[in-house]
């Protein structure tokens, strides 16, 4: 006879994964604290501070919820396979009672002193007995390895569910903290901006922002504007907003998104005034030039030495601008009028555009 006992032990298995879940270290599902933001790092380093926080509470959350999706489908699983068990059950009850009916039917079932009288050797008398001893303890056994079975599923079923409670207020902690981290920095973000409008109004620069992070050493000699973005208007492209044609490449980013020099470089400009508000030329050792325009805040000054990938400063939407983003043209010259396409630019340079 097939033994079934090995299937159940996936059951404390799932059990353990469930908790393992719930026990891990705050610090990698999230632990639900308020987020402090010092005021001696200036409004713009709030935003970078808060910009980070809430990128890591948005990964820490998908983290939680895919892991939970994980263990709900393992649990769907279990479900289905004791299903199965419960039917194998009754059905192994169902065999074992047509067996002691037909041994009942057959004198399994007779008195001994029917049995004694009836009998037409002691042989025979034996040979009986051991059947019907034999059909009584596989019943037994039958019955007796349900109820168990039976009875640590109720416990099993009981602390999945209990697994499972814990799981959805763990993510709904995170959820809460994600949308409360995620509201000051949206209020930051404006408060910055509004800093950056009236800098551009009075046509003056405030001054490199100056963010005390650590460099992140790039492999590559070039690299994307920002880390994370959405292209919107290309190149050439046509609108009311240009007296020609479009003259770089926007990518559609949050207020206070860092923006990095994409190469190696020397700043040759800073300028808070005209059509591209608070902007940032680099001058490339290859002989080009970039722009970053439309800045919430610059964190280097005019002359600087900067290197692939570091923070030149914060996206916008000063100047003519109709909605937070970075506009990024490659030039041939410091100037405008001197645009090429800044896609193929960097393609040529090993960076794909997605």
């Amino acid at each position: 006879m097939r033994s079934h006992c090995r299937r159940f032990l996936v059951v404390p298995a799932l059990l353990c994964a469930l908790t393992l879940l719930m026990a891990r270290p705050a610090g990698a599902v999230g632990d639900g604290e308020d987020i402090g933001i010092g005021d001696d790092l200036g409004l713009s380093g709030q935003v970078v501070r808060l910009y980070e926080e809430a990128a890591r509470a948005t990964e820490r959350y998908e983290t939680g919820r895919q892991e939970a999706e994980g263990q709900r489908a393992q649990a769907q699983r279990i479900e289905a396979l004791l299903d199965r068990e419960r039917r194998e059950i009754g059905a192994l009850r169902e065999d074992l009672g047509r067996i002691a009916r037909a041994q009942y039917r057959t004198s399994g079932g007779m008195p001994l002193t029917a049995q004694l009288i009836l009998a037409s050797s002691p042989e025979q008398l034996m040979r009986g007995q051991r059947v019907f001893s034999q059909t009584n303890m596989a019943v037994g056994n039958a019955i007796e390895k349900s109820r168990r079975a039976e009875a640590q599923l109720v416990k099993d079923e009981a602390k999945a569910a209990a697994a499972w409670r814990a799981l959805e207020k763990r993510n709904a902690e995170l959820a809460e903290l994600k949308r409360s981290i995620e509201q000051k920095l949206e209020a930051a973000r404006w408060q910055l901006q509004g800093q950056a409008d009236a800098s551009v109004a009075a046509g003056s620069c405030p001054g490199a922002v100056r963010i005390d992070r650590k460099q992140k050493e790039f492999t590559s000699a070039w690299v994307a504007p920002l880390k994370s973005y959405e292209l919107s208007a290309a190149f050439g492209s046509g609108g009311l907003r240009w007296a020609n044609r479009h003259t770089g490449q926007d990518f559609a980013v949050p207020i206070g998104t860092p923006v990095r020099a994409v190469g190696d470089g020397r700043v040759v400009k800073v300028s808070c005034a005209g059509a591209f508000g608070m902007e940032v030329v680099v001058g490339h050792t290859d002989g080009y030039y970039t722009q970053y325009a439309h800045l919430a805040s610059v964190a280097v000054d005019q002359g600087e030495r900067v290197d692939t990938g570091q923070w030149i400063g914060q996206s916008g939407t000063t100047g003519n601008s109709t909605g937070p983003h970075l506009h990024f043209e490659a030039r041939i010259t410091p100037e405008m009028g001197s645009a090429v396409d800044p896609v193929p630019w960097l393609t040529e340079r090993g960076v794909h555009l997605g």
